[in-house]
């Protein structure tokens, strides 16, 4: 089992492949990120690897914090994920994770917070067909029946209607790593990604049986 790395959603573009056909990509700034905590057995009662990325000021970080980031250098690092492995034996307290985990063909699963839209009605949140529009109708964007008209009435929960639409956590799973470059931390994956430009990502590696690259 092995560890991602946590990066920053630069925004999409387009590259051309063997044929001339345009094929989507987004480009993401992965790491590097730095060992901060390794996770024991016998110490947390499981084995984890936790990694830290993102520079912060002083003044931002409280005490806990940057006492915790003080076991492993002396880098104000912003944002941490955890990792499970089986053995932490390989990984070491201060070394750096690069996008050279990574290679070409390779298929990873990108978490993010989505964009937030604000309170959004039900076409928009739920995809709902809208009413007539025709002279005389009043339920062009309406829910149509909330429920049945007994009394007392209620709407049921779990019911489809207008409220807060993004800005949730979600996982794109099987997306395609196109190109590599270790310079520039650069990680271009095929097709879009959750959140929005700068909005920071988990990459994983994608280990589901016959992924062409990753731990199988």
């Amino acid at each position: 089992m092995s560890i991602g790395i946590l990066g920053k959603k630069l925004g999409m573009s387009q590259l051309f492949d063997e044929n001339g056909n345009a094929v989507p990509v987004t480009l993401i700034q992965a790491g590097p990120c730095k060992v901060t905590q390794l996770k024991t057995p016998s110490m947390d009662g499981y084995s984890a690897v936790q990694i830290g990325y993102g520079l912060s000021r002083e003044k931002l970080l409280n005490k806990p914090h940057k006492g915790h980031l003080a076991k492993s250098g002396d880098c104000l690092l912003k944002h941490l994920k955890e990792y499970r492995v089986d053995e932490t034996s390989k990984y070491e307290l201060g070394s750096s994770i690069t996008v050279n985990n990574f290679e070409v063909g390779q298929k990873v699963d990108i978490s993010g917070k989505s964009m937030g839209r604000g309170f959004s009605g039900y076409q928009k949140r739920h995809g709902f067909s809208r009413g007539p529009m025709s002279h005389g109708s009043k339920n062009h964007r309406q829910p149509g029946s909330t429920g049945a008209g007994t009394t007392p009435g209620r709407i049921y929960p779990g019911k489809r209607m207008a409220g807060r639409y993004g800005g949730k956590n979600i996982t794109t799973k099987g997306l395609l790593v196109v190109k590599v470059d270790d310079e520039k931390n650069l990680l271009v994956v095929k097709g879009s990604v959750p959140g929005k430009p700068g909005s920071i990502l988990n990459i994983k590696p994608n280990n589901k049986v016959g992924n062409n690259g990753g731990n199988k």
